[in-house]
């Protein structure tokens, strides 16, 4: 591989006109620095991109940490990380945790080494070596969560409301006419979990209809909406409706009302949440909450760039979400 010394014999400079022409271009003579770009295509020079890292102490990369990446729900978050990523001339490494802490401790110690100028963490959890960072450098740490806001994290945020997402599902619910509702819930320790049963108990209470609710928990898994369903299906006076905290439960509860000869919506009504691509082309299409996932994506990777460039930018941004009124969800049967 050519060095900048070959660079520098062919061009017919110095070994450090060359350096400052490609890492300080505008403080070289336009004809010199033509002479120098002739000579780097002529030769097939590619930086030393190590070599560049120990001098500018930036990687160009920003790491990116999924708890699932199996889940089609970050799929949308990614491709819009990467398109921002790519705008601003920078790589993202991605890091599937699967939920396992000490996954998510060894990426985070690459922000140590410097192997990555930031971090984007799609989970709940900071791992030790990035709470140290947060902890010494305040609001100048590169670390930002997306998705699973929890602001005992301390960090900054981009998110939707998600207790005002719920309560819009389960109002809904209430004004078809529905009375008994089963709720689906994620892990009791995750906070997009408790917002969300937040706004239903907020929906319930204002109909007075917290005795009647249902809360059978999941993981926000196909399987675990189908193992709910088939909890109360089978059951005398069964709710009417479900209201699902991912639509990939959502799925799992119109497979268990096929199994049992349950029609939606004429007999049963579903309500997902996350609006998911194949959401609109279920059967029937699916009733849910549409959270701007591919936007989540791009500010996440914004907002971690304006602080690394030291920039002031919002450091908790809450995004807005819609009601997708699709056909899962009508009145309750007489």
């Amino acid at each position: 591989m050519p060095t900048i010394y070959d660079i520098a014999k062919h061009a017919g400079v110095s070994a450090g006109t060359v350096s400052r022409a490609l890492s300080r271009p505008e403080k070289v003579l336009p004809e010199t620095r033509a002479r120098i770009e002739q000579a780097v295509t002529a030769l097939g020079y590619m930086p030393n991109a190590a070599a560049r890292t120990l001098k500018t102490q930036r990687s160009g990369k920003i790491l990116v940490t999924v708890p699932d990446i199996a889940n089609p729900f970050f799929a949308q978050i990614l491709q819009g990380a990467e398109e921002a990523a790519q705008a601003a001339d920078y790589a993202v490494l991605l890091g599937d945790t699967q939920h396992l802490p000490e996954r998510e401790e060894r990426y985070a110690q690459m922000l140590r080494r410097n192997e990555a100028d930031g971090l984007i963490v799609l989970g709940h959890r900071l791992p030790p070596t990035a709470r140290q960072i947060v902890r010494q450098r305040g609001a100048a740490a590169p670390v930002v969560n997306g998705c699973e806001f929890d602001p005992a994290l301390g960090i900054p945020s981009v998110h939707i409301d998600n207790a005002a997402a719920a309560r819009a599902a389960m109002e809904h619910l209430y004004a078809l006419g529905h009375e008994r509702i089963a709720v689906v819930g994620g892990p009791p320790d995750n906070p997009l979990h408790r917002q969300r049963l937040e706004g239903v108990k907020v929906a319930a209470r204002a109909r007075g209809r917290m005795r009647q609710l249902q809360l059978v928990p999941g993981d926000f898994s196909v399987e675990s909406g189908h193992a709910a369903a088939c909890t109360w299906l089978d059951r005398p006076a069964p709710p009417t409706a479900a209201f699902c905290f991912s639509d990939q439960m959502a799925l799992g509860v119109l497979a268990a009302c096929r199994e049992h000869g349950m029609r939606v919506p004429h007999d049963f009504s579903v309500v997902g949440f996350d609006d998911l691509a194949s959401s609109r082309y279920l059967s029937p299409p699916l009733t849910t909450i549409a959270q701007p996932m591919r936007e989540i994506g791009m500010r996440a990777v914004n907002l971690l760039l304006a602080i690394i460039a030291a920039t002031q930018t919002p450091l908790q941004q809450t995004l807005d979400f819609s009601l997708m009124l699709r056909g899962s969800t009508a009145p309750p049967p007489a």
